[in-house]
């Protein structure tokens, strides 16, 4: 039975996220070994930049994992340092009383702006109770590691497939990767020549090439 967060103090819900955070982690690094040593070294989690997962209090609970750095934490901020098979985080707390703003929104992309993280490895939405359980975490994290894989994937492929065009090929795979969806649509047409299905732009471009190769 998950313990009822929603009654607990500071102290015990900054731990209880940041367990949850290690138990994301954890089903994430175990997935990796999973795969080809290649494919393992280039998932975005284990690239070796040092790591914070931000987690504010909005509407909702966000957790972002960002490469971004952040200021060291000064009067009532927290951070909480960890690690697990070889990867190593810390874990930053913010809320209202801290950054006013924050109060009420519910737009990711707005609670990123507020916090100012631009550089965004996975954005998580969780919620107080059930939603923090060791069962959750391993769910979530086994979830990011196959999107994570999925992507690595694509966008070997699309390397493969479109030689000579290496640098608009990765702005695209950031612009993804960011949730850019204007940019990654823009880039994918310069890309492809023509304007792409937005549906599923990367393998729309997967498709387009394969086509191309073909005639």
């Amino acid at each position: 039975m998950n313990p009822d967060w929603s009654a607990a103090g500071p102290e015990a819900m900054r731990q209880a996220l940041a367990d949850y955070v290690m138990g994301v982690h954890r089903a994430y690094v175990s997935q990796a070994t999973l795969l080809a040593p290649g494919e393992s070294a280039a998932m975005p989690l284990l690239a070796g930049s040092p790591l914070t997962v931000v987690v504010a209090a909005a509407r909702d609970l966000h957790l972002i994992a960002t490469t971004d750095r952040l200021p060291a934490p000064t009067g009532q901020e927290v951070e909480l340092n960890d690690g697990h098979g070889g990867l190593s985080w810390t874990v930053r707390f913010y809320d209202p009383s801290l950054l006013p703003m924050l109060g009420g929104l519910e737009d990711g992309q707005a609670v990123r702006s507020v916090i100012g993280i631009g550089d965004v490895i996975y954005h998580l939405r969780v919620g107080v109770g059930g939603g923090l359980g060791e069962h959750h975490a391993q769910h979530a994290g086994v979830a990011l590691a196959h999107e994570h894989a999925v992507d690595v994937r694509d966008a070997a492929q699309l390397r493969r497939l479109y030689v000579g065009r290496a640098p608009i090929v990765e702005e695209f795979v950031i612009a993804q990767r960011l949730g850019l969806t204007r940019a990654a649509q823009l880039l994918a047409a310069e890309l492809a020549g023509t304007p792409v299905d937005s549906g599923s732009l990367t393998k729309s471009l997967i498709a387009h090439a394969q086509e191309g190769a073909r005639r």
